[in-house]
């Protein structure tokens, strides 16, 4: 990256650009000098960054805010300072006004005082370059964030499809279920309630709120006993009393891909009663 401070000077008095010279010779600015507009549109076209641009109002075939604009339609990032004698103080004051020049200078100059301008016009200059690589820099962050907002909200969306689309299987699997003539109860190994159709809750004499409950804390004795012996790792199939019903009971422990076992238990009210059995897996 080139550090180089760089102020280029135009005027077409010869004296004037070394008596610039010399006032600068002891700061490490490196000054560049031109005897016209043309010139010092040369210099800018083959030398970059240039900081400063300080320009003389009144030369040959010009003037040096309509230099200074061309300078600013260019490369906008420079700071551009007019030198001017008394005379032509309400011309560029309304042209500092109009924004295009960041101060004017008068003829003859102080020292001290040009200096401290050129030191502020540095300042400014540098403040203004950091301002736009903030600006550009929030303007990636903003567009990253728009992308990471724009990737979740697929994201949301596919899983909300996917929701949607499971709930309704779930829903048309309960369907399934509640359409069967037997009672139907799934359980986790732990012992809740996952699963009961509509004859199961018929059944238990529920209307609602099976889901969810203990087992033990909801089923009657001898069905827990059956459970019991199913969740050992054996399909049994028997008679149960179920309060004043007699059924078909059958049971088997299930193991499922993921590690996860449960109990799936179907009880049959109408079929024939048979003496329970127990069949090897």
């Amino acid at each position: 990256m080139d550090d180089t401070v760089r102020i280029l000077c135009v005027d077409d008095e010869k004296n004037v650009l070394r008596a610039l010279e010399r006032l600068f010779i002891d700061d490490g600015y490196e000054i560049l000098t031109a005897l016209s507009e043309d010139e010092g549109l040369e210099i800018l076209r083959k030398v970059q960054p240039v900081q400063i641009v300080i320009s003389d109002y009144r030369m040959p075939g010009t003037n040096g805010v309509d230099f200074l604009k061309k300078v600013c339609r260019h490369w906008p990032d420079t700071v551009r300072i007019v030198l001017s004698g008394y005379a032509d103080t309400a011309a560029v004051v309304s042209a500092v006004n109009e924004g295009q020049i960041y101060k004017f200078i008068p003829k003859p100059w102080n020292d001290d005082e040009l200096k401290m301008t050129i030191s502020n016009a540095l300042e400014r200059y540098y403040l203004n370059k950091r301002n736009i690589q903030l600006t550009e820099e929030l303007k990636e962050k903003n567009a990253e964030l728009q992308k990471m907002n724009d990737h979740l909200e697929r994201l949301v969306n596919e899983r909300t499809e996917k929701l949607l689309f499971q709930n309704k299987v779930l829903r048309r699997a309960q369907n399934i279920l509640d359409s069967l003539p037997v009672a139907v109860l799934g359980l986790e190994i732990n012992g809740m309630i996952v699963q009961c159709n509509r004859k199961g809750m018929a059944l238990l004499g529920r209307e609602r709120g099976v889901v969810g409950m203990e087992r033990r804390d909801l089923l009657p004795e001898e069905m827990n006993g059956f459970i019991d012996r199913v969740m050992e790792g054996t399909d049994l199939a028997g008679s149960l009393m179920i309060g004043d019903a007699e059924v078909n009971a059958k049971g088997s422990l299930m193991k499922y891909p993921d590690g996860q076992e449960g109990v799936v238990l179907v009880f049959d009210v109408e079929a024939p009663l048979v003496d329970e059995e127990v069949v090897d897996e």
